[in-house]
């Protein structure tokens, strides 16, 4: 494995993610822009579900292009607009990291740069 996971037990207690990883030297990393939950060709869905599962799908296909998976992943970013919206995004994250376990930190913040924008992600891979 490229990496492995540091836990003190603070992440534990909060969600499905680690609180540190630790990546051996001499590997490949990929790192994301913002990734909202627009389709490639400019479809905007409705909704955090939606949006959530298309971000995905979108970080999904970056990780296959570089020949990765979410296994592979170090730190995800997450950014919402709306509070409401934590419990039905988790879900849909937890349905796609399975047992991926990346270090993680989730924002609420007022706004992302479109205003139909609910959410983007960020992450950092590793593999040899």
């Amino acid at each position: 494995m490229a990496h492995q996971r540091v836990d003190v037990g603070v992440a534990a207690k909060i969600g499905t993610y680690s609180d540190a990883m630790v990546v051996r030297p001499n590997l490949r990393w990929l790192i994301t822009a913002g990734t909202p939950g627009m389709t490639p060709d400019g479809v905007m869905p409705e909704g955090i579900t939606a949006q959530a599962e298309q971000a995905w799908k979108n970080i999904v296909a970056m990780l296959e292009q570089a020949d990765m998976t979410v296994s592979d992943l170090v730190k995800v970013t997450h950014y919402l607009i709306r509070s409401e919206d934590i419990k039905p995004y988790v879900e849909v994250r937890k349905r796609y990291l399975g047992d991926a376990r990346p270090a993680s930190m989730l924002l609420v913040v007022p706004a992302l740069v479109r205003p139909e924008f609910l959410v983007e992600i960020e992450v950092c891979a590793a593999k040899a």
